[in-house]
């Protein structure tokens, strides 16, 4: 698929540009520069049907800490770019900044679309400031107003025309992996560690990743996007946290698997709250406890001990000790990751289920109401990711929170399913209004 990558100084209205052209706000904006860090990706379809990634990068020349560390991520996704959208604020005219921004793209060869950014007024392609643009060497300027979706559309059509034709591939779905945790427990080192690559930035200090950053990469002959998240805080701090978190909370419920970075030195309620948010979206779950190698040989299983009695409630999720750094349990990592997204989508047929119902109940007789007890009719699993499993009975208030616990342990057990979330749904036979549903 092609690509095009959105390029420029801080506070040009890079990430407004590219949530106008996404159709809906994917990156944070904010009035602060420097908010973008990372290289971010997102599908695009034109109304043509042209389907292209688009990239929205950090702000190059920032004069800040971070500007080595953007201008290393800008060049390594200029390597296989197809067009870049250069943006230049049209209404302040250039500036230092700009001409570095553009001698820094003369030095790769991708082609380049000149894009003027906040041009609201038709007036202002009568200033000069304007017209100051056409000195860039890039050609004439394409007006654009993200904010207010004007020439934003055009510049769709623009971009499709200069892109090469799509050869139509068939690709196959990749597995989305969501990496999340609470802030500067490694979630980026783990995804950089996974793809051999410096591929997001990496900083001691808390709150270094903002956005959601999503990288493609093949693994086992499958295919998975990693999404790095940024870290998700008891209460966040500021406008920019804010949306941090919700951006993150949006990444994991979209997520086949999501893996929780845990540091085995600070672990508790947040690891819970972090898990449960994806187990409650039917999310599989993996553990990576990551910074073993920092655990002493006399600590290991104290530390052990000490994970399973505090998060007790994520006993069923697989659990892989990790580094980063040296890449210890990275491939374990991964294999856990296939194995509950495969569990998560087995489907098990009607008969195959209803002669297990037949042997529960043997097991485990239903419970009594009043003298009547409950019959299960029938069961049916009726979608997977996550597993649904219906059951018909008479009366769903007769269900006890016992026995429903004691039917989903055993489709854990007996059915292949004991590592990933279920859901169970028992309806009232006849009785519209008799549902019950437990995740």
């Amino acid at each position: 698929m092609a690509k095009v990558a959105i390029i420029g100084r801080p506070n040009v209205g890079k990430s407004t540009l590219f949530n106008r052209l996404l159709g809906r706000r994917e990156a944070i904006v904010d009035d602060l520069a420097g908010v973008t860090r990372d290289v971010k990706a997102a599908e695009v379809e034109t109304a043509a049907g042209v389907h292209f990634t688009l990239l929205d990068t950090g702000g190059l020349w920032s004069g800040d800490e971070w500007e080595r560390a953007i201008a290393a991520r800008v060049a390594d996704a200029l390597r296989d770019v197809d067009l870049v959208l250069f943006c230049v604020d049209g209404r302040a005219g250039l500036s230092a900044g700009d001409h570095e921004v553009a001698g820094f793209l003369r030095s790769h060869d991708a082609p380049v679309l000149l894009v003027a950014t906040k041009m609201d007024d038709p007036r202002h392609e009568e200033q000069s400031a304007y017209f100051e643009l056409h000195g860039l060497g890039f050609g004439d300027p394409f007006p654009t107003a993200a904010e207010h979706a004007l020439g934003t559309f055009e510049l769709l059509d623009a971009i499709a025309e200069r892109l090469p034709d799509d050869e139509d591939e068939a690709e196959d779905d990749p597995v989305r992996v969501a990496i999340v945790g609470r802030p500067n427990v490694g979630k980026s080192s783990i995804m950089n560690a996974l793809l051999g690559e410096e591929r997001v930035i990496v900083a001691d200090a808390p709150g270094t990743t903002r956005d959601t950053i999503d990288v493609r990469f093949e693994y086992g002959g499958r295919s998975f996007v990693l999404i790095d998240t940024a870290g998700l805080r008891r209460k966040a701090e500021g406008d920019i946290e804010y949306y941090a978190s919700l951006r993150s909370e949006e990444a994991t419920r979209r997520a086949d698997v999501a893996i929780l970075v845990v540091d085995p030195t600070t672990f508790g309620d947040h690891e819970m709250r972090v898990g449960n948010l994806a187990l409650e979206h039917g999310v599989p779950l993996v553990m990576a406890v990551n910074k073993w190698d920092l655990v002493a040989d006399d600590a290991l299983e104290r530390t052990r001990k000490e994970l399973a009695e505090a998060l007790v409630h994520l006993a069923a999720v697989p659990r892989v000790e990790t580094s980063a750094l040296t890449v210890f349990g990275l491939h374990a990592l991964l294999a856990a990751v296939v194995r509950v997204y495969d569990a998560a989508r087995i489907r098990v047929s009607t008969g195959v289920l209803n002669r297990w119902i037949d042997v529960w109940t043997q097991r485990q007789t239903p419970p009594n109401f009043r003298g009547t007890p409950l019959r299960l009719f029938y069961g049916s699993q009726v979608t997977v990711a996550p597993p649904t499993f219906v059951f018909s009975v008479n009366n769903e208030r007769y269900v006890t929170r016992a026995y429903e616990q004691y039917l989903r342990n055993r489709i854990r057990e007996d059915l292949g399913f004991a590592e990933v979330p279920i859901r169970t749904v028992f309806k009232a036979r006849g009785r519209r209004e008799g549902k019950r549903v437990r995740t």
